[in-house]
């Protein structure tokens, strides 16, 4: 029987698009624009990436209790 080997390289990446985060977090791209407490990076070439690790520090502050209400996401938004 034949064999063969397949290498693949992968390069963890750590900074993420506006949709590559909402995909990373579960939400569809305008809920993440409206629940996402994580501010974007400005990267030095002008593009704003989000990353990973503020991510989960804020996904694990849901966790834990501390994510905003609805309410006080219309008061972000209005302010």
């Amino acid at each position: 029987m034949a064999t063969a080997n397949l290498n693949i390289r992968v390069v963890p990446r750590r900074m993420l698009s506006a949709k590559e985060a909402a995909e990373y977090c579960g939400l569809s791209a305008k809920g993440f624009e409206l629940r996402c407490g994580v501010s974007p990076v400005q990267m030095p070439a002008g593009t704003r990436l989000y990353d990973m690790r503020d991510l989960d520090n804020w996904i694990d502050g849901l966790k834990a209790g501390g994510g905003d209400s609805d309410d006080d996401i219309l008061r972000k938004l209005s302010g």
